[in-house]
């Protein structure tokens, strides 16, 4: 697919050549060109202007005409095809109040971090360097372009964008731009949740993702957007079963250990253990009683803070409130063991425990033992067709209500347990068990 687009993108940048415009690539897929990374999208930079642009090709979305930006559909693919520009007056920390048309030398200057700032010509296939991009990539260093300052408050969004760039890439962040970061930290709370929840889904889906959360921890960003995860810094836990360090530093390693993680189990593994620090006591060591389920409430607060959708919300802050269910499973019963593995978030859970053992005790038997279970039982229906319904009950005499519920629940877990083999074994099994109200 990379391929493909790249052909696009050069066709695109051809047309636009033999009308007689500069037409580069820009920005991050250069980067990644040049360190021989994959590229998913590639952003094309002109001297034409939108009417220009839109004159040129059958397929466009004026997506961003005001600031110069329009996107061009080409074979069922999108590329954003930008004028080269001049941006001021950031009066929100976001958008400039003014655009002027200007040369690619001013366009790269006005852009975020040296590694971002830099142009390919596909046509004379050639690096343009204004901002010494190439230096900083050898260096492999994240350096704004500029006045730090001046970058950060133009976008506050570019605060979190540095930390994502140093931890995906395996980075460091420039000395002045760092000390810009962190003297600007609050500032990122004028940036909207969506914004914020989009950079931090990128940032911890993606490799680097426990360096990502240090950074953010040593920047002071953490503490003011997810202050909930700041505050497991320093909270103590039993050596016996962490021998690591506090729950920050268990939170972290776990990060590190998350390789393509779906959105759910990446903040899953985040949040997993936000619950401890307001559970914690002491007796006869440290223990955090009732920490997953305190755990789980504080995720689904934190995740609607920052504008996650509710299918999102459900499933990880139930996968936070189950992760120590995994701790018991040699010893539940069969129906038990089948209801966990039908669960939709199951494989997340599953390498969320994976993962929770690894940066703890290092036991992970229990995954295991579940893997062996799942590959015995897969071979027949984990949510197999109840042997009775609320019909069959009714015509039985049972009323409908509480009452029903409480018997189909455990009458399924009967038969998930395989006590239970045809419908009227199940309904001898009912009679037996569960006198219908008001009858001896």
């Amino acid at each position: 697919m990379s391929d493909k687009k790249r052909k696009l993108a050069e066709r695109i940048a051809r047309c636009l050549h033999s009308k007689g415009y500069t037409a580069y690539f820009a920005g991050g897929c250069v980067r990644d060109l040049i360190m021989r990374r994959s590229v998913n999208d590639y952003d094309i930079a002109t001297n034409a202007e939108p009417d220009e642009v839109e004159s040129l090709f059958p397929k466009t979305v004026p997506v961003g005409k005001a600031f110069g930006v329009v996107r061009v559909i080409l074979d069922k693919e999108t590329f954003e095809v930008a004028t080269f520009r001049k941006e001021a007056d950031y009066a929100d920390g976001r958008h400039p109040s003014r655009v002027t048309f200007a040369s690619p030398e001013i366009d790269a200057k006005r852009r975020d971090f040296t590694v971002n700032g830099l142009f390919y010509d596909p046509v004379k296939r050639r690096v343009i360097d204004f901002v010494k991009g190439r230096d900083d990539i050898r260096r492999r260093v994240i350096r704004a372009i500029g006045e730090p300052r001046e970058r950060f408050s133009e976008d506050y969004l570019r605060l979190l964008r540095a930390i994502r760039f140093a931890s995906s890439l395996n980075f460091t962040i420039e000395k002045k731009t760092w000390k810009a970061i962190t003297e600007n930290s609050s500032a990122i709370t004028r940036v909207s949740a969506e914004r914020i929840r989009e950079e931090l889904t990128k940032m911890f889906t993606r490799r680097g993702a426990g360096l990502g959360l240090r950074l953010l921890a040593e920047s002071g960003l953490l503490k003011q957007i997810l202050p909930e995860v700041d505050t497991m810094r320093g909270v103590k836990q039993p050596e016996e079963f962490h021998p690591e360090g506090d729950v920050f530093v268990h939170t972290a390693l776990i990060m590190d250990l998350l390789r393509s993680p779906s959105v759910e189990l990446a903040f899953a593994a985040l949040l997993h253990d936000v619950g401890k620090p307001p559970t914690f006591s002491v007796t006869d060591r440290i223990h955090f009683y009732e920490h997953s389920e305190v755990g789980g409430r504080m995720t689904e607060k934190i995740l609607k803070r920052l504008r996650f959708s509710n299918k999102e919300i459900d499933a990880i802050s139930a996968i936070v409130e189950n992760h120590m269910r995994f701790m018991h499973v040699k010893k539940m019963r069969e129906g038990k063991l089948k209801n966990l593995m039908a669960r939709p978030t199951f494989f997340d859970e599953l390498e969320l425990h994976r993962i929770d053992c690894k940066a703890s005790h290092g036991d992970i038997s229990n995954w295991y033992f579940l893997k062996s279970k799942f590959k015995k039982y897969k071979e027949i229906e984990l949510r197999p067709k109840p042997l009775v319904s609320g019909d069959d009950l009714i015509k039985e005499g049972y009323e409908p209500g509480p009452y029903m519920g409480e018997i189909l629940r455990a009458l399924y877990d009967e038969q998930l347990d395989g006590h239970l083999k045809s419908k009227s074994h199940a309904l001898r099994w009912i009679r037996k068990n569960f006198p219908r109200k008001g009858k001896p």
